[in-house]
């Protein structure tokens, strides 16, 4: 057994130098005992053989070859930058076996290779933290001329990847004058040479003015809508925001997401077009026109019908009449209130925030949309203008009423043999009782012709519920109400 130290600390050559002799003198990997210069335990209890070299006057023909494909060479330099003791050996396990397999490497389920693939990838990602998270600091530059800066970086990598990403941090940053400082070794460049030293470094105490701008920029780009915990610190692990400036502003960010989502929606922009009433009037030429072509008593017919409807006066400043839509033959029909801004601008229903809410929970339970017939109890939105903004109000009895004329229509042709209700005003629409929607929500109540009702949230109350654990479980609750949608329509 052979034991050879080495200092590991992501040099290649190192490793190559003393690799080579021994593949030449032809000595397994089985006799090779590598090891850190640095190692703890007592190496004296070890003998430390010279490395083999060729015997004097020995033919270079007579030495086996030793040629590796590219892709050796580029695994060994990513593999060699890990921190695990074992790349040593298992580097010079793969160039022997490569010596007899050229094609080792193409081997997925080799163990060998998976374990080499698994160390290039943390390295690889490693390296990919490293130029996202090194945060220059401005220090005060030797040159008194000012034609250059001068910054200082700390970064704390798991692998010794510095030399490794110097060129990149070299080309990026060619016109000031740096130093990035890890414990794994630093790299220096003056705008003449780079510098690197594997020395491990101790952590510079330095406050910059541009940290702020670093949280200013970090807020300005936080999105609450689309923010993903798990995913974020995938991306962003903890361990490196104690040396981030924005990372400090993150917690809060989290926390307040919710409220700051619920801010957005309402400040966001919803006026009708500004050709409304001309948009109107051309609504109820086309209605009209279709209403001639569409065969009477057909879904489409009644749709053309309604586009004109003024039963009450929500049509005036409605942007249009928003129908159901979905299968003729549904076997169940959803009915929610009443369409909200976007479905009012689409003229289509459960398309906003809480359609996007009832498409989740439906592909969750595994019920396609298309199965279903989709509409409201109020076929126009009833909005009070509040600036650019138009506020949701909820219809009123009266309003109701007059237009469950177009639903029982859309309940007489679609024939389905489940009905669900939506909320309280949905409820109200199909029964004409104000019973507690806690008192009906997830019972099957018998209706006439052998049709059944059942009950359940609208998804915008969802949308409104503050508390994130409540959030959650009213969330599972409606799943459930779903999913016992799908049995019932199923049986």
């Amino acid at each position: 057994m052979q034991t050879l130290r080495l200092k590991g600390r992501g040099d290649f050559d190192e490793w190559r130098n003393a690799a080579r002799p021994l593949l030449l003198a032809g000595v397994p990997p089985t006799e090779i005992d590598w090891r850190l210069e640095d190692e703890a335990d007592d190496l004296s209890a070890f003998a430390v053989v010279p490395l083999p070299v060729p015997a004097v006057g020995e033919p270079p023909a007579a030495r086996p070859p030793v040629s590796v494909p590219p892709a050796f060479i580029e695994l060994a330099q990513s593999v060699i930058c890990h921190s695990d003791p074992g790349r040593f050996a298992l580097l010079y396990r793969l160039l022997w076996r490569i010596g007899r397999d050229r094609s080792l490497l193409q081997v997925v389920s080799d163990e060998d290779v998976i374990l080499a693939r698994r160390l290039d990838k943390a390295v690889r990602r490693d390296s990919h933290k490293m130029k996202a998270f090194v945060r220059f600091k401005e220090v005060p530059s030797a040159q008194t001329d000012g034609a250059r800066r001068a910054f200082v970086a700390w970064f704390e990598p798991d692998h010794f990847i510095v030399a490794r990403m110097a060129p990149f941090f070299k080309r990026r940053f060619f016109d000031m004058d740096w130093v990035i400082a890890t414990p794994k070794g630093s790299a220096t460049w003056n705008g003449e040479a780079l510098t690197l030293t594997d020395a491990p470094a101790q952590k510079p105490d330095i406050e910059d003015g541009a940290d702020d701008l670093w949280r200013i920029y970090y807020a300005n780009i936080f999105n609450p809508a689309r923010l993903k915990v798990k995913a974020m610190t995938a991306e962003m692990p903890k361990k490196y925001w104690k040396n981030l400036p924005e990372a400090a502003l993150i917690p809060d960010l989290i926390a307040n997401a919710e409220a700051k989502v619920r801010d957005m929606a309402e400040k966001a922009a919803s006026q009708p077009p500004a050709f409304h009433a001309r948009l109107q009037e051309r609504m109820a030429q086309d209605a009209a026109e279709e209403l001639r072509q569409e065969p009477a008593g057909s879904l489409e017919a009644m749709r053309a019908a309604a586009r004109g409807c003024t039963l009450c006066p929500l049509h005036c400043q409605a942007t249009q009449t928003v129908f159901g839509e979905g299968a003729q033959d549904a076997a169940a029909m959803i009915v929610g209130e009443q369409p909200g801004d976007q479905e009012d601008l689409a003229g289509r229903p459960f398309i906003g925030p809480a359609g996007k809410i009832f498409d989740g929970v439906l592909s969750d339970v595994g019920l396609p949309r298309a199965r279903l017939y989709v509409t409201n109890a109020v076929k126009h939105f009833k909005y009070e203008p509040r600036g650019k903004r138009r506020i949701h109000q909820r219809p009123n009895q009266a309003e109701v009423e007059q237009c469950r004329f177009w639903l029982k229509q859309e309940v007489d042709l679609v024939q389905p043999k489940l009905l669900v209700a939506m909320g309280a005003t949905a409820y109200f629409a199909l029964t004409g009782e104000k019973d507690r929607l806690s008192d009906v929500r997830g019972k099957v109540i018998a209706m006439t012709e052998g049709r059944k009702l059942f009950v359940t949230v609208h998804p915008s109350y969802l949308l409104r519920i503050p508390d994130m654990d409540r959030k959650m479980h009213e969330t599972a609750l409606f799943k459930e109400d779903m999913r016992s949608v799908k049995q019932l329509m199923d049986h």
